[in-house]
């Protein structure tokens, strides 16, 4: 059953970038992690009920929540409205070599020759996503998008870290931190002035992002990872191409040479840096 978790949750995990940018047409970034968040909310909210409780653990969630949802995903899904979706896909996913280089200052840990040059690696496929291929001009067609792209996986990799310290169970850390960060989202949407009720289309996707990739793949995620994690953590990186696929079947993309390559080249950089 673990492993049918682990294949259930990559490949829902596989269709959330294009419900990003299919749901951006509708909505500006806020509105979307408003939605999307509020979904989520409400997930969380229901699976916790029966073990609501209130303890001085849970106030973590109050910079925690700070940073995810709210700058995390404003910053990612921002990304995606400026970027085309298979580059803002594969700029975020550089969050694992951003863990690399975080756990150096954070967790004091020293890089190796085969760790040095997987980071090579996967930050040069990075430039090739981003300059399309153009390595000799290194033009981007967006500097502030592909920043943003870059950003997330940054933000991304320090709430990862930051939750090696967090041990309360998972649908009670989630829940608060939804809930703190619901409550962040909320106020800078008001105090921006661009709240509104998205048509039914913008009101669909966040729904679905809420739940597929804030709520319930996570928990399916989990569940694999701790049974089998070994499997879990090898098919995720089928993630990132699976994407691609829906990217251009739902969202229309015409998939660039330069990002597969350059995906390839992320994911490569990855796996050999692992384990150092």
């Amino acid at each position: 059953m673990s492993r049918k978790h682990a294949v259930l949750a990559i490949s829902l995990w596989s269709t959330v970038a294009s419900a990003f940018k299919l749901s951006l047409r509708y909505l500006t970034p806020l509105g979307l992690l408003f939605y999307a968040s509020l979904t989520s909310l409400i997930l969380f909210g229901v699976l916790y009920a029966r073990e609501f409780s209130l303890r001085r653990e849970n106030l973590r969630s109050a910079y925690l929540g700070l940073i995810n949802p709210l700058t995390y995903y404003a910053v990612l899904f921002s990304a995606y409205d400026l970027l085309p979706a298979q580059e803002a896909q594969a700029l975020n996913y550089t969050w694992p070599l951003m863990l690399v280089l975080l756990s150096i200052p954070f967790l004091g840990k020293r890089p190796n020759p085969k760790t040095i040059s997987g980071l090579f690696l996967g930050f040069l496929g990075a430039i090739i996503v981003a300059t399309k291929g153009d390595l000799t001009r290194l033009s981007f067609s967006d500097p502030f998008g592909v920043a943003l792209g870059l950003g997330s996986a940054v933000i991304w990799a320090s709430y990862w870290l930051l939750n090696l310290r967090d041990g309360r169970p998972l649908i009670e850390k989630m829940f608060w931190n939804f809930l703190f960060g619901f409550a962040y989202v909320s106020a800078v949407l008001l105090i921006s002035g661009e709240f509104i009720v998205p048509p039914l289309e913008g009101l669909i996707g966040a729904v679905y992002v809420g739940l597929f990739e804030m709520g319930i793949t996570f928990l399916l995620w989990y569940r694999a990872v701790e049974s089998d994690m070994a499997f879990a953590s090898n098919l995720a990186y089928l993630v990132p191409f699976m994407s691609l696929f829906f990217i251009s079947l739902l969202v229309g993309e015409r998939i660039a040479p330069a990002t597969v390559l350059g995906l390839a080249m992320i994911v490569g950089g990855i796996i050999l840096g692992r384990g150092w």
